[in-house]
């Protein structure tokens, strides 16, 4: 496990930190997309190399975004489904 102590500066408007080393250690480069994901309770930040994945002929993105709300707001009820 790395650790590095950064101090937080400021880019332009905003707080950043300059992390290279610690990005390239799970393969993130310029232009990469990251996910993070912040826990406020406990202060931890985890980032992660965002996975790109490739819609199969005749998919749309439109479709995808569509049927996640679908699974985002039937979670539940999908769910109970699956155990009958």
């Amino acid at each position: 496990m790395l650790e590095i102590e950064r101090k937080v500066t400021k880019f332009g408007n905003s707080l950043g930190i300059s992390m290279t080393e610690a990005l390239k250690q799970i393969g993130l480069e310029q232009g990469d997309l990251a996910n993070i994901s912040v826990d406020p309770t406990s202060g931890k930040i985890t980032i992660k190399k965002a996975v790109k994945v490739s819609l199969p002929e005749g998919i749309s993105a439109d479709f995808m975004d569509t049927l996640n709300d679908v699974m985002t707001e039937y979670d539940q009820t999908l769910l109970g489904l699956k155990d009958r």
